[in-house]
């Protein structure tokens, strides 16, 4: 594994160095330096120092400029304007540089610095609830952000924290207890099924909700044993834990064939749900109590907040334990928070939640804070998401008005992208498999890059006629680009991808090529902001500036000179090699055909 310094970052330091011989009194100075289109890079950071230094800006600039040697790196620099610095660099230095990262299985990109330990909470089922399509933005946004952080170098634990206890329990169990073949599965011969699918648990789990629903509505006796059987759930009665188990075991069949379609890996150990955290419960709310974090009001536990307040002005707490001694949501988070700084040893925690959480998610992390938990070593941030509208730019809902269930639209998403991928397989020779499994990668990384390329905080709507499509900003567009190269490199036959820095540039591969460069801080970026939108823009953007380089520059036909075609292979090659690791960041993968 070999780490390659950017252009943009050697030449950075190139004029930091200048800077600093010009004034040596001003100890390290940061020259602002950023892409431009009036040349390669240009350098901001002068104007803010000559003013500080009282020096015209100008003439400061010309003494840099006088500093900073021409020939290898930097090709040409001048000063522009009031004080800028516009640089170009050389086309051997940009080619160098891509032939460091070809050598690399990881690119060039470095590592972090510092690496921590980022626990990162995303993909939240409830247990015995069906999963709709408002649980696909933490699923799909959570799992990018663990590719991203664990390719940066951060030790990344998944936790999963799944809905498994509260008071509806006592009803579900009742009934079970009541029916206890309910969640049998059986064929027709009356045998036991080796292999549950996940639509047939979750009809089973449906089923049995809405009778133990319409009974629970209906029968007061029942209801009333369903009340008590809450009670026997927590105290941790041995036959009711077992029939509660069971509810967990059969939704844990459903979660897993979703995650599956959605191209998701989810492991056991890493699912750690509600019932997780119980035997923690009465320590937590004690140490908060003891500490004076927490009083009592009425007989609950809460916290108080100064800048929180309910609509009549009055102060809206955190309620830790209710007056009847119950625990809410509170003292779960913050129990999950003890376990995973404690015992996990995070110095993150990051969770993927619906931004309509933010207000107790805010006051869970300062109760946290408040209680030493958190500090300046360990820190907790919500990636806060917003909501999948339908083309109407309400909630995306079925034309009945009820939630769409996740399944669906990923089964939808699968079929439409099915149909643009046959409808081009004869001219790229698909068979009827690859046709299917291209159709399924298509489909599910339609539904991906189309959450992914906005940007979390962000509403966006679901429309699959445009998240298939092959133009515009769409997975499709860049997984099209990515088996385009494919294909122009099975072509060149016996030619292979050679860097040739002693060549000229023209300007499509000079932008290709300074665009390649920048992957390794665009990732360092993305991971620091937790901002997997910022990967997929530059995808798209990479995918546009080879779609140029591609029209302006032959690689294949007509057949340029030796040299030249094998410098344009390497282009080529390298775009595809970041193209699929981009994306494969994003949980989204690149067909070889398409």
């Amino acid at each position: 594994m070999a780490s390659v310094p950017s252009l943009a970052s050697s030449v950075n330091q190139r004029v930091a160095d200048a800077l600093a011989s010009a004034l040596p009194d001003a100890g390290a100075s940061d020259p602002l330096l950023r892409r431009s289109d009036r040349a390669d890079f240009q350098a901001n950071g002068i104007l803010a120092l000559a003013k500080k230094a009282k020096a015209n800006p100008r003439e400061l600039a010309t003494t840099v400029v006088e500093g900073i040697e021409t020939g290898g790196l930097i090709q040409e620099i001048e000063v522009s304007g009031p004080g800028f610095l516009n640089i170009t660099i050389t086309d051997r230095a940009i080619i160098e540089t891509l032939a460091g990262r070809a050598a690399d299985d990881r690119l060039g990109v470095p590592l972090a610095a510092r690496p921590g330990t980022t626990v990162i909470d995303y993909a939240q089922p409830n247990v015995a609830k069906e999963m709709h399509v408002g649980h696909l933005r933490s699923a799909v946004i959570g799992a990018a952000m663990v590719e991203i952080l664990e390719f940066t170098g951060e030790k990344v634990v998944r936790r999963h924290h799944i809905g498994d206890w509260g008071t509806q329990f006592g009803m579900l169990i009742q009934y079970l207890l009541e029916h206890p073949h309910e969640l049998d599965h059986k064929a027709e011969d009356g045998a036991e099924v080796a292999e549950v699918s996940g639509e047939e648990a979750m009809s089973n789990l449906n089923r049995l909700y809405k009778a133990s629903r319409t009974l629970f509505d209906s029968d007061e006796e029942f209801k009333t044993r369903a009340r008590a059987r809450v009670v026997d759930l927590q105290a941790g009665e041995p036959q009711t834990l077992a029939l509660w188990q069971r509810f967990v075991d059969e939704s844990k069949i459903y979660f897993y064939s979703v995650f599956n379609k959605l191209d998701m890996d989810i492991q056991d150990p890493d699912v750690i749900g509600e019932s997780g955290y119980n035997d923690m419960l009465t320590e937590t709310c004690k140490l908060l109590e003891d500490s004076g974090v927490a009083v009592r009001s009425n007989g609950a536990l809460c916290v108080f907040f100064d800048d929180v307040k309910g609509p009549d002005g009055n102060p809206t707490p955190l309620i830790v334990q209710k007056s009847d001694g119950g625990f809410g949501y509170a003292a779960t988070d913050l129990s999950a928070i003890r376990d995973r700084v404690g015992v996990l040893g995070a110095t993150t925690l990051l969770y993927v939640v619906d931004a309509r959480q933010s207000l107790h998610f805010k006051m869970v992390f300062e109760t946290a804070r408040r209680a030493g938990w958190l500090n300046e070593d360990t820190k907790a941030v919500q990636l806060a998401f917003g909501t999948v509208l339908g083309k109407d730019g309400k909630p995306f809902k079925t034309r009945e008005g009820e939630t769409v269930r996740l399944v669906d639209l990923l089964d939808e998403a699968v079929e439409r992208a099915t149909a643009v991928v046959r409808d081009k397989a004869d001219k790229v020779g698909l068979t009827e498999a690859e046709i299917v499994e291209n159709g399924r990668y298509v489909g599910i990384g339609a539904v991906k890059y189309a959450d992914l390329s906005t940007s979390a905080a962000r509403d966006y709507k679901f429309d699959l006629d445009q998240m298939v499509s092959l133009n515009g900003d769409t997975s499709v567009y860049l997984q099209y680009a990515y088996a385009r190269i494919g294909s122009i490199l099975r072509r060149a036959g016996d030619r292979k991808p050679v860097a040739h820095p002693e060549l000229e540039l023209a300007p499509a591969e000079r932008a290709l090529g300074l665009h390649l460069d920048h992957f390794g801080e665009l990732l360092a970026e993305a991971a620091a902001e937790y901002a997997p939108h910022k990967v997929a823009a530059y995808l798209y953007q990479l995918s546009s500036l080879f779609t140029t380089f591609y029209d302006q520059c032959p690689v294949v036909r007509p057949e340029p000179e030796l040299v030249v075609g094998e410098n344009r292979l390497f282009l080529c090659d390298l775009t595809a090699r970041t193209l699929s690791k981009g994306m494969s960041l994003l949980g989204i993968r690149t067909p070889e055909k398409l």
